[in-house]
């Protein structure tokens, strides 16, 4: 009977590791068509380098309504309504609301003495930041009509605005822009490592994404946070309520259509984490918003790369310009682009590199008997050191269970070791990124600033491991503290 087992198991792994020639070339193709998602992003590197797009002084003041959704943050909301309104644009164009969401602190008490409109909501079920937002724009259509303001931006109550603010941005409204993300800096950036990744990161994206994006007319990414909108966006609501919002929102926007354009002459500061414990909470809520976003937007972007713009009036006659055909084929890239960021490459990839490479591989070296390097003399640059320090270290077994062993272990460790190098690597981000961004960061020491660049590879490891997390986790929203006393006279004297 135990021999009829292991016969049948015997046969069973063989025979899965017959396909391991076949598999492993499907594994190319796939990992060859994820590819094609990150193709031009070395172009955008190099473009943002040396390029923004610029906006000409305004014609006209718009006026705006300021959005900021606040969870109990009574430390730090007064110093966002004082940098407000600190600014140099003409006062009684600018309406403050604020939304105290579930609020057990004095955050209603200090908004409203600071001059702003506040409406308090109460539903701890509905507890993501669209859902206060979604309250906010009802209570501003019953009150004021979403068509009062021309604009909208939205803050998180422990921003901080340069005096100019508004003004620039304003400059890109009155240029025609439906929808403008700025330069978001970090007024914590020396608090400690944890803040420093963050901070890097907003940069990383800056001269990543945002400024290439912008210079060519597509759309780069809302992030959460310093971004304004035409009211045309909301004229029936605000709908986006998944745990993040922005990404629903910039999907959205897309695939109707819009331009997303970036301003970097409008600086906002923002509140970093600097708990680990709190950045892996937020870090997996991030992943799970983005698995979210690409599952309800992904359809609706890829139909229009091959077919246009999915949601216009299919039945309205438009003639052909030069025009036309140019936004056709802005907007079906925008599209690509945008889909490229929801795409869960990381995650697809570590699935079929497990089921492929790890198991079927494993099958096919229980089947076939193992000869290889420990550290192979044709690997990265870190395997290569590793076989220089240690010699040629070969590891054969037999076919059978040993085999199928140490391969499980052989393929893992070259794996670890690929990640290593790559993150490693990724450190001389972080010092092109204190380089060309060293005008408008705080003064930071020298050796924390060493310390940053090595620990600035955490960001991304968290984010891959995120990923992987929250595909099987529940993940709710939690609000992440802020209690930080910074102020924007403050950040102006550093």
């Amino acid at each position: 009977m135990l021999e009829g087992v292991g016969s049948f198991f015997h046969d069973l792994i063989c025979a899965i590791g017959g396909i391991y020639p076949q598999s492993n070339a499907v594994k190319a193709a796939i990992f060859a068509f994820l590819g094609i998602f990150t193709f031009h992003k070395s172009f955008y590197w190099l473009l943002g380098f040396f390029c923004t797009r610029r906006f000409k002084p305004a014609k006209k003041n718009h006026k705006y309504a300021i959005l900021i959704p606040a969870r109990n943050e009574e430390a730090v909301i007064g110093n966002l309504i004082d940098s407000i309104n600190r600014q140099d644009y003409p006062k009684e164009l600018i309406t403050i609301f604020v939304v105290a969401d579930n609020c057990t602190d004095s955050t209603a008490m200090v908004a409203r003495e600071k001059g702003a409109i506040c409406y308090e909501r109460f539903n701890d079920a509905e507890r993501t930041k669209g859902f206060a937002l979604k309250f906010l724009f009802e209570n501003i259509e019953k009150d004021y009509g979403i068509q009062s303001f021309e604009g909208y931006f939205i803050f998180d109550s422990d921003n901080l605005l340069n005096k100019d603010y508004i003004t620039r941005m304003n400059e890109a409204f009155d240029a025609g822009e439906k929808i403008i993300t700025s330069y978001r800096n970090t007024k914590n950036f020396d608090e400690n490592w944890v803040a420093s990744t963050y901070a890097l990161h907003w940069l990383r994206s800056i001269r990543q994404n945002h400024r290439a994006r912008s210079v060519l007319h597509l759309a780069t990414n809302i992030q959460g946070t310093g971004f304004l909108f035409a009211n045309e966006l909301v004229k029936d609501g605000w709908h986006y309520t998944s745990l993040t919002e922005d990404r629903a929102f910039t999907a959205d926007a897309v695939a109707h259509g819009y331009q997303i354009s970036y301003n970097d002459a409008a600086v906002f500061y923002d509140e970093q984490p600097t708990s680990i414990r709190i950045a892996l909470r937020q870090r997996t809520r991030w992943a799970k918003g983005h698995l979210l976003a690409f599952v309800e937007s992904g359809w609706p972007l890829f139909k229009n790369i091959f077919v246009g713009n999915c949601f216009r009036d299919k039945s309205e006659k438009r003639k052909v310009t030069k025009e036309s055909v140019l936004e056709g084929i802005r907007h079906r890239f925008a599209s690509f682009d945008t889909l490229a960021q929801l795409v869960p490459r990381s995650l697809i990839k570590m699935i079929i590199w497990l089921i492929v490479t790890v198991f079927i591989g494993a099958c096919y070296k229980y089947a076939h008997g193992l000869e290889s390097y420990v550290f192979n003399p044709n690997g990265n640059w870190l395997v290569k050191g590793l076989n220089h320090i240690f010699g040629d270290i070969f590891v054969t077994a037999s076919p059978g269970v040993q085999a199928f062993i140490y391969s499980i272990c052989l393929t893992t460790l070259w794996n670890a070791l690929g990640k290593i190098a790559y993150d490693i690597q990724q450190m001389l981000i972080a010092v092109y990124v204190f380089i060309v961004e060293r005008k408008r960061i705080i003064k930071i020491h020298p050796l924390k600033k060493l310390l940053y660049c090595i620990t600035w590879p955490t960001f991304d490891i968290i984010g891959r491991w995120a990923m992987y997390v929250a595909l099987f986790k529940k993940v709710t929203w939690k609000p992440i503290p802020h209690t930080s006393k910074v102020t924007i006279n403050d950040i102006e004297e550093k």
